[in-house]
């Protein structure tokens, strides 16, 4: 019996080393200098470090954070660990259309450039959850918002090309569907909902991509990997700790899942890739859900949801 469990224990620590070993790093050395970006949810994890690694390449680094106590002090830590005094905060509240159509309109005037922009900020949100824009928490947090800042910078982006959209997805989006009558009604649990926002937002920026096709723009996914971020710090304790056993296996750190969102921002052989997922900094296979002709109609849905007319 004690060698039986010596032996499972054996396997499962040398598979979890062997997944660790296995991270992808970001290996060019490309310099940002002169290049200004913008990360969302950059107080924390994932955004937190990636917005750290494109500072510590020279760029002027605009950190868009919901919390301006988290968001000063992100600004204060990455300022002060890669001596870049062009670590900027800015608040936005992807929960507000008003607060994004405000954080929009101040980039505009402020910055005469935009090379990469990174949707990274995202909610694991209650299921039943509305926002004051009357949408469903979690879909407005990693499909809505993120669809009209996008939607509002990309003028900017497009002055600046080559720049570059890199999005923050996950491979939860193979259990999402799109239904068109449900998109927005408080039917599912909160994680059939987060499966169904990111393939939302997968599909709207795929379509993005093809519309931007040829103009210096590309537009890309990432899925940085199972990892333990605050995007769960609600909700049902077991499937809490279910989730945090699960990360603890596959052994990924936020800065672990950082490297692909940077390989993809700062690649050179990434800069005419577009409508891509990536994968430990490789381009891997993305499964259709939908159609062209749903992709048309959630794209129409989203921008009336929104309130943007334009592209």
């Amino acid at each position: 019996m004690i060698c039986t469990v010596l032996i499972v224990l054996a396997v499962i620590i040398g598979f979890r080393l062997y997944l660790k070993l296995s991270i992808k790093k970001c290996v060019c050395r490309t310099s940002m200098k002169g290049k200004v970006v913008i990360v969302t949810g950059a107080s924390s994890g994932i955004g937190y470090h990636t917005a750290k690694k494109l500072a510590l390449r020279g760029a002027r680094t605009i950190l868009a954070c919901r919390s301006i106590q988290r968001g000063r002090s992100a600004q204060e830590a990455i300022t002060a660990a890669t001596g870049n005094q062009q670590v900027i905060f800015r608040q936005v509240d992807l929960c507000d259309l008003a607060s994004i159509r405000k954080f929009a309109s101040d980039i505009l005037e402020t910055e005469d450039r935009l090379d990469v922009l990174v949707n990274n900020a995202g909610a694991c949100s209650f299921a039943d959850r509305y926002t004051t824009d009357g949408l469903l928490e979690g879909m407005q947090v990693n499909h809505y918002g993120p669809f009209l800042l996008t939607m509002l910078l990309l003028p900017l982006l497009k002055t600046s090309r080559p720049s570059r959209i890199v999005n923050v997805s996950s491979l939860i989006y193979l259990f999402g569907f799109v239904d068109l009558g449900t998109i927005n009604k408080a039917k599912f649990n909160r994680v059939v909902l987060y499966a169904n926002s990111k393939l939302c937002n997968l599909v709207t920026h795929l379509e993005l991509a093809q519309r931007l096709d040829k103009s210096g723009v590309v537009v890309n996914s990432v899925h940085p990997g199972i990892i333990l971020t605050n995007i769960l710090s609600e909700g049902n304790f077991l499937f809490r700790m279910f989730f945090k056993v699960l990360c603890w296996f596959n052994s990924r750190t936020a800065e672990d899942g950082s490297e692909t969102v940077v390989h993809v921002s700062v690649a050179p052989e990434c800069a005419n890739v577009t409508g891509k997922l990536f994968v430990d900094c490789r381009e891997r296979s993305l499964l259709s859900r939908v159609n062209d002709t749903v992709a048309a109609e959630l794209w129409r849905v989203t921008e009336r949801s929104v309130g943007y007319k334009g592209y």
